[in-house]
């Protein structure tokens, strides 16, 4: 008698989890420990086990594949939807990850790569895939227990999901912590989350940021699954990173160089931006050929070319870095380059005009010649001028061209500089030689 109620309960059982796979996933997620669930679900057929898998919360299916035994975690990865899989294996450390491609049939490893991989400015790269979720039946007591168990990890939002991993609220983590203790966490999100595409680009979770204020930003995929989290505190991290990286590129140094690199990868990185930087070099010095005549008539150009060259550079440089940094930060936009442009040229103007008094006053004191003192106070004026549209000019005709703002663009402006300064000056010079 005893067996056949055991064989009855075990055929009940079978029905419950092939009729209700919803609420058998539901049951299920709330035992503990988990390592009872593989299990149970061992007993299942495949196809079972994976349909119930793929209603847990995705840290709870992570554990589940973790603590199981056997050859569970090969034949619920090989069975469960690529993307639920690729979603669980990115919660767990990469040792374990190696572990099991190793177990998993060739092509289904290449398919579950490719879902982790995403492009370097994608939120997919930008997002952390180890978030907690949980379903909208799940009591705030639960909830606030299971978050008491993740020392050390830093939570400002909860996110709730639909069996299905669909997106469905965000709760604050402080409205989580004053609610009733009973109380669903269904009645306490409200509609319409925000979230950002996995393919969206880092400009575009940057402004949906700050457009709505929120500390946390699901990324969902088309079908509006969740596939992680990206934090605002971990977001600035980023565009820190992004920054010191584009202070190296500015002169033609590597972003992957590190003060202790080894010296034959910092000088392969190095080398070919120095040989166009001597190109460039070399045209400047061209532009100074073509007044081989007036230098040599008046040496005191030489004296002061260099003079008229550094403040143009610093100009440009000034215009370049707060360029760079308002297109970094996503302060400004390419089509907004005309406002910049206007601004820079009138600063270039005023500073121009000041520094070209001063420099005009101490070039008369030294040489005693008016007509020098004008010819550099002149092409100090237009130089910086063309400084700071160079500024403003190079980095922007970089993005808009698609292309990395930073890479190497000091070394363009240093030549635009240059060129424009030694021109200016010379070409001032020699038009008014006759009143040197």
């Amino acid at each position: 008698m005893t067996v056949r109620l055991n064989a009855v309960a075990e055929d009940l059982a079978q029905n419950f989890f092939r009729l209700y796979p919803e609420e058998a996933a539901q049951a299920l997620s709330n035992r503990s420990p988990t390592r009872e669930v593989p299990q149970i679900l061992d007993a299942q057929t495949v196809y079972q086990a994976a349909t119930i898998m793929e209603r847990f919360p995705l840290d709870f299916s992570a554990e589940v594949i973790l603590n199981a035994g056997g050859d569970f975690p090969q034949k619920m990865l090989s069975a469960l939807d690529p993307l639920k899989a690729a979603l669980i294996l990115a919660r767990l450390d990469p040792e374990f990850q190696e572990k099991q491609f190793s177990l998993l049939d060739p092509k289904r490893v290449r398919l579950l790569k490719s879902i982790m991989t995403y492009p370097s400015d994608s939120a997919g790269n930008l997002m952390d895939p180890q978030f907690l979720s949980f379903p909208p039946e799940t009591s705030v007591k639960n909830a606030l227990t299971k978050l008491r168990a993740l020392k050390g990890k830093r939570i400002y939002d909860l996110l709730v999901v639909d069996g299905d991993g669909k997106l469905l609220g965000v709760i604050p983590l402080q409205k989580l912590a004053v609610s009733p203790a009973n109380q669903p966490l269904g009645a306490l999100y409200q509609a319409q989350p925000v979230s950002v595409h996995d393919m969206a680009n880092r400009q575009e979770v940057l402004d949906l940021m700050e457009q709505f204020k929120v500390n946390t930003l699901p990324v969902v995929n088309l079908n509006q699954r969740v596939l992680g989290i990206i934090q605002q505190d971990s977001l600035v991290v980023t565009a820190q990173e992004e920054v010191s990286a584009d202070i190296q590129t500015m002169v033609g140094a590597s972003k992957e160089e590190r003060a202790l690199s080894k010296s034959t990868f910092a000088v392969r990185k190095r080398l070919p931006w120095l040989q166009i930087n001597l190109l460039t070099a070399f045209l400047a010095a061209a532009v100074v050929g073509l007044f081989e005549s007036t230098i040599a008539q008046f040496t005191a150009l030489a004296v002061l070319l260099p003079v008229v060259a550094g403040q143009s550079g610093n100009t440009g440089a000034q215009a370049l870095a707060v360029t760079m940094r308002g297109l970094t930060l996503r302060e400004i936009r390419v089509y907004q380059w005309f406002q910049v442009l206007i601004k820079e040229t009138q600063v270039g103007f005023i500073n121009g005009c000041a520094v070209a008094a001063t420099t005009s006053f101490a070039v008369f004191i030294w040489s005693q010649s008016t007509g020098l003192a004008m010819i550099i106070g002149f092409s100090m004026v237009l130089s910086m001028i063309a400084a700071g549209i160079a500024g403003v000019a190079v980095p922007m005709i970089l993005t808009a061209m698609g292309q990395d703002p930073a890479q190497s663009s000091s070394i363009i402006l240093t030549t635009v500089t240059d060129v424009v300064g030694f021109f200016s000056f010379l070409g001032i010079a020699t038009l008014l030689a006759g009143s040197i």
